[in-house]
C-alpha cells in the first residue's frame, strides 16, 4: 500500500441503525486503527494521514461521524455525545482485533466514553488529538460560531475557502480551493457545509456541562490503555495546564505538543502530527506482535 493509494469504501451500522460511511486503507490482515474526525469535519480530514499510516502497516478506517459527510443524520436532530460514543462502540465491534482509536476533538471525546464506560469498547490504545477533559470556552465558542456562520451557504468553493481562512488565520491559504469540495454539498444552488445544520444547536451547552470533566477523566482511567494526548501548540481549545492535569490524573497518559498547530492539528501540520504519533504507534505495534 503506497502513500498515494486510493481508499476503499465501507459502511458501518451505528447506534439505532444509522449508516456510517468510511474510507479504508491498508491490508485486511493488518492491525486496525480508526481515525475519528472532529465536529464539523468529515472523514476527508484524514486524507493525508490515512494512507501514510497504512503504508506503515496499519489497516486504517476513517468514518464520517453521524450527521457529517455522507453518513446518516439523526432523525430527531439529536447529536448528544453519548450517541457518538455508541457509534464508536458499533464500529469497534465490527472490526477484527482491538483497534487503536485516534480521535480529534469530538471524535476524541466519543472515543474516551466508548473505551472507558460500560459497555467498554475493546481497544488497544488511544490517541486524543487536541482534546482533554475540559475545553477552553473561548475556543469552543469560536468553533460553534463558525459552524453557525453562513447558514445560506456560499456561491462557490472559493467563497467557502475564504471563510475557512478567516477562521484559521494561522494556516496558509489553499493555493487551490477545490480540495475543500469534499467538505461541501450542493443545496438549493448553493454550496453548504457537509453536516446536518441542526448539529450546532445540539452541541450548544453539551461539551462541558457540570460533571463532564470528571466523567471524562474517569473514562480515561477506566479505559486502562496507553493514551497519547497530542495538543496543538497554539490551540485555543486545550490549554497547556489542562493537558498537563489530564496526564497527571490518567496513569497511562502522556502528552506531546505539535508546535505551530492549532486545534485542527492534522490539518495544520500533518507531517509534524505524524512525527508525534508514529513513535507511540510503533510501541503499540511492538506490543501487538508480542501478544
Amino acid at each position: 500500500m503506497t502513500a498515494g493509494a486510493a481508499p476503499r469504501r465501507r459502511d458501518f451500522v451505528g447506534h439505532g441503525g444509522i449508516r456510517l460511511a468510511a474510507d479504508v486503507w491498508g491490508a485486511q490482515s493488518a492491525p486496525p486503527l480508526v481515525l475519528l474526525h472532529g465536529g464539523g469535519q468529515t472523514r476527508h480530514a484524514w486524507d493525508r494521514t490515512g494512507p501514510r499510516l497504512a503504508a506503515l502497516g496499519w489497516r486504517v478506517i476513517a468514518p464520517d461521524l453521524r450527521g457529517h459527510g455522507t453518513s446518516g443524520w439523526s432523525a430527531d436532530g439529536d447529536y448528544a455525545l453519548d450517541l457518538f460514543a455508541e457509534d464508536v462502540r458499533a464500529i469497534v465491534a465490527r472490526l477484527d482485533g482491538r483497534p487503536v482509536l485516534v480521535g480529534a476533538s469530538l471524535g476524541g471525546l466519543a472515543s474516551l466514553l466508548a473505551a472507558g464506560e460500560a459497555p467498554q469498547a475493546a481497544i488497544r490504545a488511544l490517541v486524543l488529538v487536541d482534546v482533554a477533559h475540559r475545553p477552553d470556552p473561548r475556543g469552543f465558542r469560536r468553533i460553534v460560531a463558525f459552524m453557525r456562520g453562513h447558514p445560506d451557504g456560499f456561491a462557490d468553493v472559493g467563497e467557502a475557502a475564504a471563510a475557512v481562512s478567516a477562521h484559521l488565520p494561522h494556516r496558509p491559504r489553499r493555493a487551490d480551493p477545490e480540495g475543500l469540495r469534499t467538505n461541501l454539498r450542493r443545496h438549493g444552488g448553493r454550496w453548504v457545509w457537509h453536516w446536518d445544520p441542526r448539529m450546532p444547536d445540539s452541541f450548544e451547552g453539551r461539551m462541558d456541562p457540570p460533571g463532564m470533566a470528571e466523567r471524562l477523566l474517569d473514562a480515561a482511567r477506566h479505559a486502562d490503555v496507553p493514551t497519547l494526548l497530542v495538543r496543538g501548540g497554539i490551540s485555543d481549545v486545550v490549554r497547556a495546564d489542562v493537558a498537563e492535569e489530564f496526564c497527571a490524573r490518567v496513569p497511562l497518559a502522556r502528552r506531546v505538543d505539535v508546535l505551530g498547530a492549532g486545534h485542527m492539528v492534522a490539518g495544520d501540520r500533518n507531517d509534524h502530527f505524524l512525527d508525534a504519533i508514529v513513535p507511540f504507534l510503533e510501541t503499540v505495534g511492538r506490543t501487538l506482535l508480542g501478544d
